[in-house]
């Protein structure tokens, strides 16, 4: 016991500042901890960081069970720990490094991430919901990444940097066959259209049936690597699909899209949904029009 307490009682020849400032080390670097782990939440590197956990607790476990030739093997692995971590970040790793030459942006997220629970507006998530509802009833294939808690600045940065206002006629003239951005996703963050023409990892999992096409199985991909919601227009059967956490699901119609997009980024549930609006007329217009322009 007083093996214990002597800690405690050396705080007892600390002066009043000195305590001042441990405690406030303490919460500052509490502060920055927390902070970083909502910056990485979501991402492939929280999936690793939990792994990691696990494997720590099975090595104290298996030393305190006493189960000898499990924690000599775990003990042994604990060797090629930091090799492993740094293949396994590397992508992490490479845009933190990217990140020291711009030190507001990093410390901009760390202050404000995980703040709001809503992450866009109800007028973008009907703008989205217009914009797919138009693409799928003309059978135009579209691919549209969702950013939520993980950033994807590592994927807008290979595509079009566009930094507009999300709106149905600028998705439907990105995705029209004819415009050079059409082959890619674009990424959008809470109610700004970040990039176009982006590439996207391929989902190589084995739920996946054969058949899948390429803009399927990247936004698969996508929802596997980082905390995002991926919307896919199938241009051969005009459906729209949503894969989230690695997983691909086909929607009925758009209305679940409203009511999907509403619950992820609006923290909306059904009953709370906003009342619908009419816009695939509008927006039916605007293609025809683009179409008799391009036929002229």
């Amino acid at each position: 016991m007083e093996d214990l307490l002597r800690p405690f009682q050396s705080l007892r020849e600390l002066t009043t500042r000195e305590i001042f400032i441990s405690v406030l080390d303490i919460l500052l670097v509490t502060f920055l901890v927390y902070r970083l782990l909502l910056l990485v939440r979501g991402s492939r590197a929280w999936r690793i960081i939990l792994g990691v956990i696990g494997f720590v607790l099975a090595l104290f476990l298996s030393n305190r069970l006493g189960f000898s030739t499990l924690h000599w093997m775990l003990e042994k692995a604990t060797y090629l720990g930091p090799a492993a971590l740094v293949v396994l970040l590397l992508p992490e790793l490479r845009a933190a490094i990217e990140g020291f030459g711009r030190p507001t942006t990093i410390l901009t997220k760390i202050v404000t991430s995980g703040g709001a629970e809503e992450r866009a507006e109800a007028r973008t998530v009907e703008e989205l919901v217009a914009a797919m509802a138009e693409l799928a009833s003309q059978s135009i294939g579209a691919l549209v990444v969702i950013e939520k808690d993980a950033p994807l600045d590592e994927i807008a940065s290979n595509g079009v940097a566009l930094n507009a206002r999300v709106s149905a006629p600028l998705l439907g003239s990105i995705f029209y066959e004819n415009n050079p951005l059409h082959d890619g996703a674009v990424i959008v963050r809470g109610d700004q259209i970040l990039a176009a023409a982006c590439r996207l990892p391929l989902s190589e999992s084995s739920r996946l049936d054969q058949n899948v096409h390429m803009r399927h199985r990247a936004a698969v991909g996508v929802s596997e690597m980082f905390d995002c919601i991926a919307v896919v227009v199938s241009e051969e059967r005009g459906t729209i699909s949503v894969a989230t956490e690695g997983r691909l699901r086909r929607l009925g119609s758009h209305l679940e899209l409203r009511a999907l997009l509403n619950r992820e980024l609006r923290s909306l549930e059904e009953d709370q949904k906003p009342p619908e609006r009419p816009r695939r007329t509008r927006l039916r217009r605007s293609g025809d029009s683009k179409s008799a322009e391009a036929q002229s």
